[in-house]
Parts: structure tokens; C-alpha cells; sequence
């Protein structure tokens, strides 16, 4: 690690952005060092993403100072922000796909020559800031060709090419994979041993601690503490995060009954799953463990209607003893299997919606006759909005204004809406913060309680562990091995899902 400065390059001091009815930032001073990584965590809504958009001039603060370098700056704009070498990498990636990599990199700023845009110059500077973030990538290829990770590479050197200093990234993980995550990693070391700066925003507080010098937490709009990050620890920022001590930190799980809910035989949808079969027993949470690509998505999928199992080798699923011919997501809500997407925003909430209106889409028939009832659609919102905690302003606030912990407990209502007897949840924590996250364990083991079985599928191998009765393991579309919780861990886990044999995991 290199030595890190102690001039600050950005100092903020009593920041105060209000929105309407809502004090966002509450006199927040931080002071950020030249040439350090510094981890920015919070619960959602803690004032995380408000002081970056301010820091990057998409926000202006109601009150307060900022200062960088030394002098006070007013950011009207990201062009401001910009002309100061600050630049921020969006979770969600600002690229246009129909245009190459060298177009998007210079976009707005084109090379041009007799008042035309130069190509070959345009493709020869972007292939000179790629090499600076050592991405394989050639300049002239369109955006929409690349995967997640590239994209990534290219806001970076996009932003390296405006001589920006001072990078913000936002969640930059959310959607790596480990390999990606550790390029990125070396990546951002790279450059921090060249002089740039990181602001580092995450919810995964192991990812904080591997790679920051210094992590401040947020809550409720205010700065709660600045820590270096060897001294701290994840149980510390939780604590702080939370602003209570997180002695148990997942809730007592009921024993399972021994009722056979669901049992899946022989279930096969190529080229993902081959061959899948486990049981699942009423009041079960049945855990869902193994590598990218492993196929754990896919078997969901096939067992939800939303992926074809094929022909007569394709396998069977019976409900209470009923097989299931579920060749639609409707077939299988009908006989009460409910699949929860990964895919929150894409798949499991529409987006221009309001809350309540997300809460009954798929039971929607409910409220007709033959007009839509609003009033007892509302009615059984406000029913799931106080029974899963859901913090929003009415029944009709919009989804995209929600913490991505509530609009995950409204996507979970939504198939609470149909009251199915098998809820099987697709990666139910990922994207949201440690306070939301104890929420949503504890609404599972709820649901268990009830004698509803639930299948959990997580690449969190702690919250498998403290939250399944039994945990399946899959490698290569098949389910290798069933884990019962006395015998289950993190090394037995990854040995069996990485295919390694003996004691060295």
C-alpha cells in the first residue's frame, strides 16, 4: 500500500441539502486525503448517493461549503465537477450502446478535423486511455458488444481521459463477478498509486475493509464516524450503520416440518440444469449455494414456468403430491409457486408504477369487477406496507423513490399478494443495505413459520448459513450435494461447488 498524503483534496464543511419535506444531508464535514481510498457505507437513505451527486454537481447543496484542493468551489453541473477532475462512476452505467467505445469515450468532446470528426485520431486517444486501465478492448467495437465488467473499464478511462483525479464509484460490484471484481480491485490500486483519489460507495462491508484506507459511515443524513480501515471491522460498521449493536444478527429459525411440500425429480432445461432433484419439506427455508453459472437461476426458473424443462427427460415437480405442468409464470402462481427475480428492476417491479400498483399487478383480477377498485387495492397495500415494514409516503408513491431495501419488500409483496404455498427467492438481499437486509431474514423465517417453504438462493454464503435449514450445492446445472445446517460451512460449501477434493478447499 502506498503512503497516503494528508492534504486533503476535497474538504466539505455543514452540508445541508433539503428536498421537499425531507432533510437529506444534516450539516454533514468530511475531509477527504489526496490519494487515498475512501469507503463511503450507510443503510439506504443514509445520505450516501446525496453527497456523491453533490461532490459530482448533479445536486447543489442548500447550505454548507465545499472546498477543493484548498479553494472554494461552487459545482453548479458535472461540467463544473469535471473542470476540477471529479467524475463518478454510476451503478447504473452512463453509456450509449449504438455508439463504439471511442465515441462514447469522447462523447461531447469529439476530435474533429476540417470540422468533421476525426475517427482514426478519436479511436488512437481512446485505445491511449484503455491501455491506462489495461482493457483489451478495441476502440472501434459498439458498447451494446461488451459485457457488464468492460462497460465499467470504459467509464473509467472515459472519465481518466477528462483528467479527472478524483473518481466516485457507485456499487461498482453490484454485478461482477469474483474474477471481475478482482481486475477492478487491481485496477483501482493501480491507480491510487498514480495519485488518484477514490470515493468508494458499498454495501458490502467486506469489500470496504479489503480495499479502503479509511471508511466513513452515514446515517440518517449525518456523518456518524471516520475509521481507518485497519482498525475497523464489519461488526463495528454494521453497528455504527444501524446505531444499535447487532448481537444476533439472524433471527431464530423454526424447525421444519416433515411434510413433503414440494419435490422436484430428474429436472433438466439445457444447456443450464441437468438432471436436478431435491425435496422440499412445508416450513422449510432450502438454501441454494454454488459458483456463477452454476445454474441455480435456471432450475428456479424451470420450476417457476419461466424456463421450458424439456420433453419427456425433462423431469418432473410435484406439488403436495400433484405434479405441475408449469409452462408459464401464471400456470405456476396458479398452483402456488411464486419465483422473487435477481432481477429487481428488470423482472420484478415496473418501474413507472406507483407502490400499490406493483403490490397487486399479478392479482390484479381481485380488485375488477369490471372496473379497478383503488380504494380496496389500496386497502391491501397498506395491509403488506405495515406488515413488511415498507417505509413510503402513501400507497401511491412512485417505485424508483424507494431505497432499493423497501422497493425489494414491495417485490416480495407483490407475490405475498398471491399467497402462494412455495416462494422461492432469487438473491433477496443483494443491492440492499445491512438494515434492510435483517428485515428481509427475518420476514423469510417468518413466511417459514407460517408453513410456507421457501428456497433461497444466494451467493452470500453467511446468509445461507444462518438462515437454511439445509443448504443444496450446485456445480455444472446438477446438485452435487444437500448440506443439512449442523454440518454445513463455508469451506465444505465452495469445496463442493468449486469441485475440489480433500481437505484444502
Amino acid at each position: 500500500m502506498t503512503e497516503v498524503l494528508q492534504n486533503p483534496v476535497i474538504e466539505v464543511r455543514n452540508l445541508v441539502k433539503e428536498f421537499p419535506g425531507v432533510r437529506a444531508l444534516d450539516g454533514v464535514s468530511l475531509s477527504i486525503r489526496a490519494g487515498e481510498v475512501h469507503g463511503i457505507v450507510g443503510e439506504n437513505g443514509a445520505g450516501k448517493s446525496t453527497l456523491m451527486k453533490i461532490l459530482s454537481g448533479v445536486y447543489q447543496p442548500t447550505s454548507g461549503e465545499i472546498a477543493v484542493r484548498g479553494r472554494k468551489v461552487h459545482l453548479r453541473s458535472v461540467h463544473d465537477a469535471g473542470g476540477h477532475g471529479i467524475a463518478m462512476i454510476h451503478q447504473e452505467l452512463n453509456l450509449v450502446d449504438s455508439l463504439s467505445v471511442a465515441d462514447n469515450i469522447f462523447l461531447g468532446r469529439e476530435m474533429t478535423r476540417l470540422r468533421m470528426v476525426d475517427g482514426r485520431k478519436t479511436r488512437a486517444e481512446a485505445a491511449r486511455h484503455l491501455d491506462k486501465v489495461q482493457a483489451a478492448i478495441d476502440p472501434g467495437v459498439k458498447v451494446s458488444a461488451l459485457s457488464v465488467a468492460q462497460q465499467q473499464l470504459v467509464e473509467i478511462a472515459k472519465a481518466l481521459s477528462t483528467n479527472a483525479s478524483i473518481l466516485i464509484m457507485d456499487e461498482p460490484t453490484a454485478v461482477l463477478s469474483e474474477r471481475e471484481m478482482k481486475s477492478l480491485f487491481d485496477l483501482i490500486s493501480r491507480l491510487k498509486s498514480r495519485g488518484v483519489t477514490i470515493l468508494y460507495i458499498s454495501h458490502h462491508l467486506s469489500e470496504v475493509l479489503r480495499i479502503c484506507d479509511r471508511i466513513t459511515v452515514m446515517r440518517d443524513g449525518r456523518l456518524v464516524k471516520t475509521l481507518d480501515a485497519k482498525e475497523a471491522s464489519e461488526r463495528e460498521l454494521a453497528r455504527l450503520m444501524v446505531g444499535r449493536e447487532l448481537r444476533e444478527f439472524f433471527p431464530p429459525i423454526a424447525p421444519a416440518g416433515s411434510e413433503i411440500l414440494l419435490q422436484v425429480d430428474a429436472v433438466s432445461s439445457p444447456p443450464r440444469v441437468h438432471g436436478a432433484s431435491f425435496e422440499l419439506r412445508q416450513g422449510e427455508i432450502l438454501g441454494f449455494a454454488g459458483l456463477i453459472g452454476a445454474g441455480r437461476t435456471e432450475l428456479a426458473e424451470a420450476i417457476a414456468g419461466l424456463r421450458r424443462r424439456h420433453g419427456s427427460g425433462g423431469g418432473t415437480v410435484c406439488l403436495r403430491g400433484d405434479k405441475i405442468e408449469a409452462n408459464s409464470p401464471r400456470d405456476a402462481v396458479a398452483r402456488g409457486i411464486a419465483y422473487l427475480s435477481e432481477d429487481r428492476k428488470g423482472r420484478g417491479l415496473t418501474m413507472g408504477m406507483g407502490v400499490a400498483e406493483n403490490i397487486t399487478l399479478v392479482s390484479l383480477r381481485r380488485y375488477c369487477g369490471p372496473m379497478l377498485h383503488r380504494k380496496r387495492e389500496e386497502e391491501a397495500a397498506r395491509g403488506h406496507i405495515e406488515r413488511l415494514r415498507i417505509r413510503a409516503r402513501s400507497p401511491r408513491q412512485k417505485i424508483e423513490t424507494l431505497s432499493g431495501g423497501n422497493q425489494q419488500k414491495v417485490a416480495v409483496a407483490k407475490w405475498l399478494e398471491v399467497e402462494p404455498k412455495v416462494l422461492i427467492l432469487d438473491e433477496p438481499t443483494r443491492g440492499v443495505d445491512v438494515g434492510a437486509k435483517r428485515e428481509i431474514y427475518e420476514l423469510i423465517a417468518k413466511l417459514a413459520a407460517e408453513g410456507r417453504g421457501c428456497i433461497f438462493i444466494s451467493s452470500e454464503l453467511p446468509e445461507l448459513l444462518g438462515m437454511c435449514h439445509r443448504i443444496c450445492v450446485m456445480r455444472g446445472g446438477r446438485i452435487v450435494t444437500t448440506l443439512n445446517r449442523s454440518e454445513a460451512s463455508e469451506v465444505l460449501i465452495m469445496r463442493h461447488a468449486a469441485g475440489v477434493k480433500g481437505e484444502a478447499a
